[in-house]
């Protein structure tokens, strides 16, 4: 068993839905059908692309699946959902990422945990930090000194 946390993204085709959705497939990889998920924030896209803002969150679950198996588990549901891999950092239905696998660092053609840059990401540091403030990454970093006050200042929190 595994616990992990993993980015939600998306701008394309009703972002809160597609993450309602995701969080619904997220389920049938967790042990006992348990996920936790942050509140849902507004981000402005990273790069040069126009393109409508993000919503993000982060979730964390507990998994059987070993960390390329997570991976194909989460694409095949990125798929799903009609992800297109058209351009870095372009618009899309559905993006999920595996920030942290455990405790493990893990560096693969296909796979880089801990996440190569949520540290300095606004969209995954303040939603991480709402379900998980006291972890402590692999690097000796607490989530809670990574947050500052202007990424909190950067993200808009969802309402429903």
């Amino acid at each position: 068993m595994a616990l992990v946390y993993i980015a939600l993204g998306a701008n394309l085709n009703d972002p809160i839905q597609q993450l309602n959705k995701a969080v619904v497939a997220l389920k049938n990889i967790a042990i006992d059908n348990k996920v936790t998920v942050s509140s849902y924030y507004s981000s402005t896209p990273m790069g040069d692309i126009a393109q409508p803002d993000y919503v993000n969150a982060v979730a964390a679950l507990d998994t059987q699946l070993p960390p390329i198996e997570l991976l194909d588990a989460l694409q095949k549901i990125e798929q799903d959902q009609g992800r297109v891999r058209k351009e870095h950092w372009g618009p899309r239905t559905l993006d999920l990422d595996i920030l942290l696998y455990e405790n493990q660092t893990i560096n693969i053609p296909r796979l880089q945990v801990p996440h190569y840059g949520m540290k300095q990401r606004s969209f995954v540091i303040v939603p991480l930090a709402e379900i998980a403030a006291d972890l402590v990454l692999p690097c000796q970093q607490s989530v809670k000194s990574l947050l500052t006050e202007d990424m909190q200042q950067s993200l808009h929190k969802i309402t429903s």
